[in-house]
């Protein structure tokens, strides 16, 4: 799936829809944690994964720049670090210019009127300040890859991120995920359109037969009922 693609369909789609489709598919949910939100209300970003870690210099980012395709999304690795902003407005100006469609950051930023000015989606744990009093040595594989809260990604993960946080996925299912998250949200949307014209979403899944069926089979799990009965509601 190239990038225009993948923004023309996640523009129809929310990460919860693909982290539903994730589950289906036995796909592994990377979430960010859920602490890390937009810097401007209402931001999406979708893109292919440019990890940097940070060690206390801007040139990391600027070398991932050079490095990157249009569309790409910075995952900046600062090891969830709260006692420093890592990425400013003059990143966010660069990454604007290089062609970056976003700014992923495990730690904080600064500057953020000028970053909401700015209008690049952008994605941290909050704002400070100050920035790095620290200079680490590098790492050789310091472009490589980036940690997010508990997940490691790199260059063959997509970057998706809206009102609900920040998921990753693999690229190469990007098709197969995109797929299953279109059906999920096309049934949920028939499922609205129901319980707002009178059909409660109970009667929709056939609730009274689930809770008869498990009184016979206790294992019964309500996941399973839903996919028997073509429910949508969590996964």
């Amino acid at each position: 799936m190239d990038h225009q693609e993948l923004q023309q369909r996640f523009e129809t789609l929310t990460t919860a829809h693909l982290a539903d489709a994730c589950l289906r598919a036995q796909v592994p949910v990377r979430c960010a944690p859920a602490q890390l939100r937009a810097v401007v209300p209402g931001g999406r970003v979708a893109g292919r994964v440019r990890p940097a870690r940070h060690v206390g210099s801007v040139d990391i980012f600027l070398e991932a720049f050079e490095r990157s395709e249009p569309g790409d999304v910075l995952v900046v690795d600062n090891g969830g670090r709260l006692e420093e902003a890592c990425v400013g407005d003059l990143v966010v100006l660069e990454a604007r210019a290089a062609g970056v469609s976003g700014v992923v950051v495990w730690g904080l930023h600064r500057d953020t009127a000028d970053i909401r000015a700015i209008g690049l989606p952008v994605f941290s744990l909050g704002a400070l300040p100050t920035g790095p009093q620290r200079l680490d040595p590098r790492p050789a594989e310091v472009l490589d890859s980036a940690r997010v809260g508990e997940w490691t990604v790199n260059g063959e993960d997509l970057a998706l991120g809206d009102e609900d946080g920040v998921l990753f996925l693999p690229a190469a299912r990007a098709e197969e995920l995109f797929a299953l998250a279109e059906q999920i949200r096309d049934t949920e949307r028939r499922q609205a359109e129901r319980i707002r014209s009178g059909d409660t979403l109970r009667a929709q899944v056939r609730f009274d037969r689930y809770l008869a069926a498990r009184r016979e089979q206790p294992e019964l799990t309500f996941r399973e009922h839903l996919r028997a009965v073509g429910g949508a509601i969590e996964e």
